[in-house]
């Protein structure tokens, strides 16, 4: 296949995910059917099925191409030191991942249910299983422990709980993201 076509075919790929998360977002992933995307998109189911079979596949797709960098992320964290710099560069990160994959991580929170039944669950679950190993030193006492882990779950809510503060998005991030690398540094110095 030669580039000019194969870049064509991406880009198709890309509009299929893109209006699919967004009906996913706008209805739900169980209300939103695979011919609604096909007409959202004005094109034909075939077209669609041609690139994805079902809405699991184009999920899934997304959810791959999204959170690709934690995948990234998680290899980079365990090829390095185990210091309070790669811990709070770890946070910093995801941060950043978690801003870059804001619609997806919106639509996992809002349909956690479809999420769990879905093989994206269990993706996610690793991945994020994969930043804990990183951030939490085993030998550390449970209460540094739950801090380090407390950094992830203020990131997340960050992004959902906080969402109605008023701030402007960038500095409502910034403000979780010191609190997160806070925790980070408080778990470190043992309290």
């Amino acid at each position: 296949m030669d580039g000019t076509r194969q870049r064509r075919r991406g880009d198709t790929r890309q509009r299929i995910q893109d209006v699919a998360l967004e009906l996913f977002a706008e209805q739900g992933y169980e209300k939103t059917s695979l011919r609604e995307i096909a007409e959202r998109l004005q094109v034909t189911k075939a077209a669609l099925y041609y690139h994805f079979k079902t809405k699991e596949e184009i999920l899934v797709s997304i959810f791959e191409d999204l959170s690709r960098p934690i995948e990234d992320l998680v290899e980079w964290g365990r090829a390095q030191p185990p210091t309070l710099e790669t811990r709070q560069e770890v946070v910093r990160r995801y941060s950043d991942v978690l801003a870059g994959a804001a619609p997806l991580f919106r639509f996992m929170h809002d349909n956690q249910a479809t999420v769990r039944e879905l093989r994206i669950g269990e993706m996610f679950k690793n991945r994020a299983l994969g930043l804990r190993d990183i951030l939490v030193d085993p030998e550390a006492d449970l209460v540094d422990q739950v801090r380090c882990v407390s950094a992830l779950f203020t990131l997340h809510a960050g992004m959902f709980a906080l969402h109605d503060l008023g701030a402007d998005p960038e500095a409502r991030r910034k403000a979780v993201l010191e609190v997160a690398v806070d925790l980070v540094a408080q778990a470190h110095r043992g309290g």
